[in-house]
């Protein structure tokens, strides 16, 4: 199920109405200048563990999308730079 979007300006707007979806179970994402900064969502999801297969596949999904070879132990190096 997709999340709703809105903008911060509208979530501070219509907090108290986003608050009434969320207890009847929908979720949001906000938004500050089309950037996604938060969400809200039921009490009931914030604990639930993801599938480990799903994770997994996000995962794969994202190192498709890098162009080039990235070593671990590199980032942790350059991390340590700053």
């Amino acid at each position: 199920m997709k999340m709703a979007e809105v903008s911060a300006f509208e979530a501070k707007t219509h907090l108290s109405e986003l608050l009434r979806e969320t207890e009847r179970g929908r979720s949001f994402v906000i938004r500050r200048r089309g950037k996604a900064v938060a969400r809200l969502v039921p009490p009931a999801q914030v604990g639930q563990r993801p599938d480990p297969a799903q994770v997994l596949a996000s995962f794969r999904e994202i190192r498709k999308r890098i162009p080039e070879t990235v070593k671990i132990r590199d980032l942790i190096e350059e991390g340590r730079r700053y």
